[in-house]
């Protein structure tokens, strides 16, 4: 099948992981005997500096005569300045909302070679493979009013926590199909005691789970499954929450199987879905070949599953990081004090040739 994808690479370490993200597809396309066509265009803080806007018309255009987009990252502290409209993150919020992508897939997977990376003690995170399911498009990253206002001294904020019955009903279905393929078993997060969203929130997706009896549903507040995440990650299975809440709570998950760097994420739900790693554009390594490239590798499978809707490509990529994992290969963000490192190219590419040799053997075979 053909594969059309439109680039993002964006800002900070983006251009790096993507660049080793992109290796991997073209060694999928080329093995298993599909056509891949590229097209790379600008967002963010480069966005801004070559078009005076961090999501430019021809970006928007490109994306959604596209298939699949993959984003690198967005953020530069040359903008940090700028007005909200014209920050690199504003380029972020905007893509989402023009491709509808309201849902947000967000993995984290333990993964056994890495058990030195977690901060808890492997008996604790041995065994966790959770989806967080984020709702991508409301609450107070999109509500209104929202206001900045007033002299220094006596400012005021206001900003807005909206949801429908709608925009509910729609993400827990994704999420409760989402449970259906998993373990059957999803969590429903909120701060149903004091907000009144999260209250609608809870009524909402009770009402859903009757369209799914063979999901078992609980609910939780945030506070409480902040801890338990800690507590007990390997229990959860499909944690369904809000736009904010589902921001911190994957971070922390990142932080719980051992680096940000492996965490994936899509963006799904409109015509056009959007793939990028977790973490953020981290300026400071930039350009030094040192960014852990797994998160853009693993956002890579994602599209193959969700997207092109061949599990079998997915799988392999998959494989492939576990194998370089299994193989003692780790970027400086997974090393322990001692441990040689390899650079990002390095890890890109081993994982390349696992995909190569892989697809090689068993690719015409599948597809």
């Amino acid at each position: 099948m053909q594969l059309r994808v439109t680039s993002l690479p964006g800002d900070g370490i983006g251009p790096e992981v993507t660049s080793e993200a992109i290796c991997i597809l073209e060694e999928v396309a080329t093995g298993f005997g599909h056509d891949f066509e590229l097209d790379e265009k600008e967002i963010g803080g480069v966005a801004l500096e070559k078009f005076g806007n961090p999501l430019p018309d021809s970006t928007i255009q490109a994306c959604l005569a596209s298939q699949a987009v993959l984003l690198g990252a967005v953020g530069s502290p040359a903008f940090d300045h700028n007005p909200r409209e014209l920050r690199p993150e504003a380029g972020l919020l905007r893509l989402r909302q023009e491709l509808g992508a309201f849902a947000n897939l967000r993995p984290a997977v333990f993964y056994p070679p890495l058990a030195a990376c977690s901060p808890l003690r492997e008996e604790i995170v041995k065994g966790t493979d959770l989806l967080i399911v984020r709702e991508l498009l409301g609450g107070l990253y999109f509500g209104t009013p929202r206001s900045l206002e007033g002299v220094p001294g006596e400012r005021r904020a206001l900003n807005s926590m909206r949801y429908s019955e709608p925009e509910i009903e729609r993400i827990a279905r994704v999420a409760f199909q989402l449970a259906q393929t998993r373990r059957r078993r999803l969590l429903s997060v909120d701060k149903a005691n004091v907000l009144e969203c999260s209250r609608l929130w809870r009524e909402v997706v009770s009402r859903i789970a009757r369209d799914f009896p063979d999901v078992q549903l609980s609910h939780m507040y945030v506070d409480s499954a902040a801890m338990s995440l800690v507590l007990k990650p390997a229990e959860f299975d499909v944690i369904l929450t809000e736009n904010m809440f589902g921001d911190i709570l994957s971070d922390q998950a990142g932080g719980v199987v051992g680096s940000l760097g492996l965490l994936a994420s899509a963006s799904i739900g409109g015509p056009v879905g959007l793939y990028e790693p977790v973490h953020g554009s981290a300026p400071d390594i930039a350009g030094q070949n040192v960014a852990n490239p797994l998160g853009a590798i693993l956002s890579v499978a994602l599209m193959l599953r969700h997207t092109f809707r061949l599990p079998k490509e997915a799988e392999c990529v998959e494989a492939g990081v576990i194998s370089t994992l299994r193989g003692g290969f780790r970027t400086r963000d997974l090393a322990r004090p001692g441990e040689r490192t390899v650079s990002t190219e390095q890890m890109g590419s081993q994982i390349a040739e696992f995909v190569r040799l892989a697809a090689n053997t068993t690719g015409r075979a599948v597809s």
